[in-house]
């Protein structure tokens, strides 16, 4: 599919599902501003982050609405919907699916009930103790804790674990910083009762989140290129285990959590977009730079250097730039692929990666090609590529990838495959190459990837390609997408491990399609969802 920002994901190919990262947050305070329509195009730019739902969340001082759906940020809200998000404090998400299956009740924001009001969150990252969340939550509120708020509603995520354990007779605030030292893995909060907006970060700070100045207000985002699209001046990153409130009394900062910085190296590699900063250093910088290293450690005789487009293209420039092979597009992308639910029939399907991408016969005849990508899962994609270039008359094909290997998977908020299909779990490169069709096959050393990024290896998460996760695992049987959905079906006496669950309630199609509302301080059901969400779902 196409990612937010122009790129194509590792998804080129119908049914082979690339890395993706969980979600993209936004969160904005100010007053005299449209703020639902800052958080859309906030999300906008986040779209990269997940393409499964959006929603926002927007308070006028007296209540909290919601408005959210299945789809890409452009596919949920226009018009209509923005203008009803009336306010002054809005959050946003855009949602790639780890806990809990891609369906409309997980959508964020989530909506929960508290004594002095209502709380909304929005949740980029991936929490590894749900289970003993679960608990948490049955010795605060007895056998009816874990079907509180949106959980009894089919909702199967950890965020709305979150959510449920932040009523408490405590102010929000005060209920953030008592509950973040139980949390453990990845996580970047933004959330909103009706006056408040607040953010909060993992003590390893896995994810990127920023705090950016408006004239009349404050912003928080996933990524620095959100607060450029809605004019927010970059002010700082939000430290790890730093928890921000913003009200009418201005900016509050406080550190609830002692820092471990264990930021994710991966986001350097292909999930953030290139026009971010990460830590001070660009993305796309970076990204040139490991091609510069590629080229030093896996260097070979060839005509012409290709990105696989559009994710490996800042390593191609580099890889050029240092082995002085000439810079060429050998494909073509299709730039309208977008997120489609029409499946492609049997004959397109044959087609394989000619859906996505097209080669440019004339240049990449019978010339000697290194074609770079930054990354390789299942492998599936580039060995497609190769017969591609193969068929369209290219000599030789000699891939070079600007990561090391990636052999273990990730619990932080990046929805690898399983270790069982990661291409480079059973085979060493030669035998890859091989599998792939290519000439030779190259990796950066996890040395020089890092070097790229001009961070402190102490300071950066490498688990996908070292198996060392800075966060303790719990056991293997409490980890994956469907945790929660397991334990609801064990405890109904159905088949542990379903994945299924309650889609919403369907109404007749001539409903009108509306927000959702939240009124204090009751702990009243969402409405029923209308029709446009319905169709969605």
């Amino acid at each position: 599919m196409a990612r937010g920002d122009g790129m194509l994901s590792h998804d080129l190919l119908p049914g082979e599902k690339g890395p993706q990262d969980s979600c993209g947050v936004f969160g904005v305070f100010a007053p005299g501003e449209e703020v639902a329509k800052l958080t859309y195009y906030g999300l906008y730019a986040l779209q990269h982050r997940g393409q499964e739902a959006a929603g926002i969340a927007a308070s006028d001082g007296e209540q909290i609405l919601v408005y959210k759906d299945m789809g890409l940020v452009s596919q949920v809200f226009d018009e209509s919907a923005l203008s009803s998000l009336t306010g002054h404090i809005a959050i946003g998400h855009a949602r790639y699916s780890t806990t809990g299956g891609s369906i409309w009740s997980n959508a964020q924001p989530t909506l929960g009930p508290r004594p002095d009001g209502t709380v909304a969150l929005a949740h980029n990252g991936n929490l590894v103790n749900t289970g003993e969340l679960v608990e948490m939550l049955r010795e605060r509120h007895g056998d009816a804790g874990p079907g509180k708020g949106e959980i009894s509603r089919g909702n199967t995520t950890d965020t709305a674990l979150v959510t449920a354990l932040l009523d408490t007779d405590a102010p929000l605030g005060e209920a953030l910083r008592d509950l973040m030292p139980h949390l453990r893995g990845a996580y970047c909060f933004t959330l909103m009762d009706e006056t408040t907006l607040y953010a909060a970060r993992d003590p390893q700070g896995i994810r990127p989140l920023v705090l950016g100045r408006l004239e009349r207000g404050w912003v928080v985002a996933s990524e620095t290129a959100a607060l450029d699209i809605c004019g927010a001046s970059f002010v700082r990153e939000v430290a790890p285990g730093e928890m921000i409130t913003i009200d009418a009394q201005g900016l509050r900062t406080e550190q609830v959590l002692e820092p471990h910085p264990k930021g994710c190296v991966f986001e350097y590699v292909y999930l953030a977009r290139p026009d971010t900063e990460i830590a001070g250093r660009s993305v796309n910088a970076s990204r040139v730079e490991m091609g510069r290293r590629l080229a030093r450690e896996h260097p070979v005789e060839a005509d012409l250097v290709i990105p696989t487009p559009e994710s490996g293209t800042p390593a191609a420039i580099g890889y050029a730039q240092e082995s002085g092979i000439p810079y060429g597009q050998g494909m073509v992308k299709n730039s309208y692929v977008g997120r489609t639910f029409i499946q492609p029939s049997q004959t397109i399907r044959q087609l394989g990666i000619r859906l996505k991408l097209n080669p440019l016969k004339e240049v990449i005849a019978g010339k000697r090609l290194v074609v770079i990508d930054d990354s390789i899962v299942r492998g599936n994609t580039q060995r497609q590529v190769v017969r591609m270039l193969r068929e369209a008359g290219a000599a030789e094909v000699h891939v070079r990838i600007s990561s090391p290997p990636v052999q273990w998977p990730c619990y932080y908020g990046i929805d690898f495959a399983t270790r069982a299909e990661l291409v480079a779990n059973g085979l060493d490169v030669p035998e890859i190459a091989r599998s792939l069709g290519a000439d030779s096959l190259g990796f950066i050393s996890e040395d020089g990837m890092i070097a790229a990024t001009e961070q402190p290896r102490s300071a950066l998460c490498t688990a996908c390609f070292s198996g060392q996760y800075p966060v303790p695992l719990p056991d293997p049987s409490a980890l994956g997408k469907s945790v929660l959905e397991a334990r609801r079906s064990e405890q109904r006496g159905g088949r542990a491990g379903s994945s299924a669950a309650p889609a919403p309630t369907p109404v007749p199609a001539s409903a009108a399609p509306a927000p959702h509302a939240a009124t204090t301080p009751a702990d009243r059901p969402v409405p029923a969802a209308t029709s446009q969400e319905t169709a969605s779902a």
